[in-house]
Order: C-alpha cells, then structure tokens, then sequence
C-alpha cells in the first residue's frame, strides 16, 4: 500500500505551511507523509466493530456550574483595610492637578 505523493500536493503543502523547503527537505517530507498515510491505511485494516466512537479519550462533563452567591462579594472586609473610606468605596488622592 504504497501512497505516492506527488510534486504538487508537497508544493501546495509548503504554500498552506507557510514553509520554504529545499529539495532534499521535500523529497523527505514527501517520504514522510507516504509513510504516514500508509500507517493510517493500516490502522483502517483493524476490526472496529463493536467499539463505541468517541471525540475525547476522558469522559467528558458539564465543567459549567450554577452561579451562587454563597458568601456576598465582601466589599465591608475589603474596605475595613482602606486608608480612607468615602460613599462605600475607596477614597485616593487627586492625581491631576
């Protein structure tokens, strides 16, 4: 199961890539690349029958929760530490003149 790349599919490979490859470079990703879909061709050989498809190899799950508000957002506790409190907020000195 030989697959033969061709000039054309390497140079179009090279342009999608953004990649400037010499000669000696394309015949070797040329060989590289016949050399994977042959691998792919031989893994299309295996029996699958039976065997469920899946889109990720962990179990996947609901990462989203329920926004709660559990304990306030503590803004008294923040402002406790202030220097100087004005109107429920931080009071800071002018800056501009």
């Amino acid at each position: 199961m030989a697959n033969i790349i061709s000039d054309e599919t390497i140079e179009y490979v090279g342009i999608l890539a953004k990649l400037e490859l010499s000669d000696e470079e394309k015949e070797q990703a040329k060989k590289d690349m016949g050399e994977m879909l042959d691998y792919i061709d031989q893994l299309n050989e295996l029996d699958t029958t039976g065997v469920e498809p899946m889109s990720h190899v962990f179990p996947v799950h609901n990462v989203f929760r329920e926004d709660e508000v559990t304990n306030g957002d503590g803004s008294e506790d923040t402002l406790a530490n202030a220097p100087l409190m004005r109107d429920g907020g931080f009071e800071v000195p002018k800056t501009i003149i």
